[in-house]
């Protein structure tokens, strides 16, 4: 198997140039991560791996066969899923409702919901660990729980290629990292768009690095996400240190504009040297310092 790969693509809506000569790998049981500024074509590339747009040029491949030209829709919905930011369709749907619509390319029309289908759903289910949850109403679920569900749908088209599309948006920090390591730990090739540098960092093996819709670098990320990267396709001052807990690459931003000087009069943000032997500061006032 090659695993999934975008060969030069090329994609124009409405005549315009969005994506262009875009190469894109992702081996077989990988986490890959498209990473770029808003408007860098990063969700438009997504599209098109799962057929919801055509390139102009190129390929998108899926162990060597062109999905656009030698798969339709339904066909190419069998092999690669896609946890996308639209999912309003859903809402007055049970959890376990909205679950079976991924076994939908696996249906003919007219054919009753089989045994298998119901066993795929429940194991979907059990696998992002929403099983007591299935009778809820999708609406009625906090938006980590609602990720949850629309994960379990996309297993549930036991896909062999999941496509992301910012799957951490609007998360607390507790619910991206549950979120981002229960995809990993499926062992499935994984294609997302991230917007989070740490957490890109930290799950992908391969990052691809977009600015208006080319490819500026790619690779592991502790050698493509280097401050003068970020300085060029973010326009951020960027500070890299490892991570203490998981080793990775770990990053603290700051605009390039320099800071406003205080005006006379105002407080500093920096607190004032301590006289020696004077007691210690009040804990009040350290506040929000480390």
């Amino acid at each position: 198997m090659t695993g999934l790969r975008l060969n030069a693509v090329e994609i124009h809506l409405d005549s315009t140039p969005i994506v262009r000569n875009l190469t894109v790998d992702c081996p077989p049981g990988t986490f890959v991560g498209l990473l770029g500024p808003n408007g860098s074509g990063k969700s438009t590339v997504l599209r098109a791996v799962y057929h919801a747009l055509r390139p102009r040029a190129g390929a998108v491949l899926l162990d060597g066969v062109d999905v656009h030209r030698d798969l339709g829709p339904r066909a190419t919905a069998r092999q690669i899923a896609a946890l996308t930011q639209e999912h309003a369709g859903e809402v007055h749907l049970r959890v376990r409702d909205v679950v079976a619509t991924g076994r939908l390319p696996h249906q003919s029309s007219f054919s009753p919901v089989s045994h298998d289908d119901r066993a795929v759903v429940t194991d979907a289910l059990r696998t992002v660990g929403m099983t007591a949850l299935a009778q809820r109403p999708f609406a009625d679920l906090s938006g980590g729980e609602k990720q949850r569900v629309l994960l379990a749908r996309a297993l549930a088209q036991q896909p062999r290629v999941l496509v992301l599309d910012e799957p951490t948006n609007h998360l607390d920090i507790g619910a991206r990292l549950d979120l981002l390591e229960l995809i990993r730990s499926l062992g499935i090739t994984v294609l997302a768009a991230l917007h989070d540098l740490d957490l890109a960092a930290a799950y992908c093996d391969l990052v691809h690095v977009l600015a208006d819709g080319q490819l500026l670098a790619a690779g592991p990320p502790a050698d493509v996400l280097t401050p003068d990267l970020l300085r060029q396709v973010f326009k951020v001052a960027a500070h890299r240190t490892v991570h203490p807990l998981t080793g990775r690459p770990h990053f603290a931003f700051a605009s390039l504009a320099a800071p406003p000087a205080a005006r006379p009069g105002e407080p500093s943000d920096c607190p004032s040297p301590t006289p020696v032997g004077a007691p210690p500061p009040s804990p009040l006032l350290l506040e929000g310092t480390p």
